[in-house]
């Protein structure tokens, strides 16, 4: 990893923005669910990209290992935060509950990190 540092700002913040936003929308998973559905992993895309151009601008080599690395770092976050939050904290959920409605969406980070890293590399 070139930026640990940053790798963990990200990861906490592309864990943070989309949870302060589904808390902002929140009203809106009770009169159409399906508009909320929608909208959480656009969000979460527009922020994984957003971070990931500003970390993989810096670099020059090894982009697809990077990107490997940073997805799986940047799922890692997300997934233990909300864990805190979503097992043991105010909204309790069952594990299975909660990878079939939250956890699986965080697998755009690895799809988009490895995308540009490939993508970036073969350039």
């Amino acid at each position: 990893m070139k930026s640990l540092k940053a790798v963990l700002l990200y990861g906490f913040l592309l864990w943070l923005i989309p949870f302060a936003v589904a808390i902002l929308i929140f009203p809106i998973k009770t009169s159409s669910p399906a508009l909320f559905e929608s909208i959480m992993p656009v969000v979460l895309t527009l922020c994984v990209v957003f971070f990931s151009i500003l970390y993989f601008r810096k670099l020059e080599a090894g982009l697809l290992k990077e990107g490997v690395l940073l997805g799986v770092i940047w799922f890692a976050i997300s997934l233990a935060l909300d864990l805190l939050m979503f097992m043991w904290g105010p909204m309790k959920m069952t594990f299975a509950d909660y990878m079939m409605d939250i956890g699986l969406t965080y697998l755009i980070f690895p799809a988009v990190t490895i995308g540009f890293g490939y993508l970036i590399e073969k350039r």
